[in-house]
């Protein structure tokens, strides 16, 4: 028959790997959820960065387009 002392260092041992698995689980799922959260803000930046350019571009392109339309000359 084991000892109190053995039975309680078991005991422990369990708790300790148990913990130290959950730990690394959660590390796991944190890690990944970062992941996702970076690449969908970095998706929305590059749409914004998008969104910026093309409106730089329109101001130009409608220009274009009216002095085109009137004949030659810019309004």
């Amino acid at each position: 028959m084991p000892s109190r002392l053995e039975v309680l260092k078991d005991v422990l041992q369990v708790a300790v790997e148990s913990g130290a698995e959950r730990v690394g689980r959660v590390t796991t799922v944190v890690t990944g959820a970062v992941g996702e959260v970076t690449r969908e803000v970095g998706g929305w930046l590059s749409d914004i960065f998008e969104v910026v350019e093309a409106a730089k571009q329109a101001p130009k392109s409608s220009s274009a387009a009216s002095t085109a339309e009137s004949g030659g000359e810019a309004e």
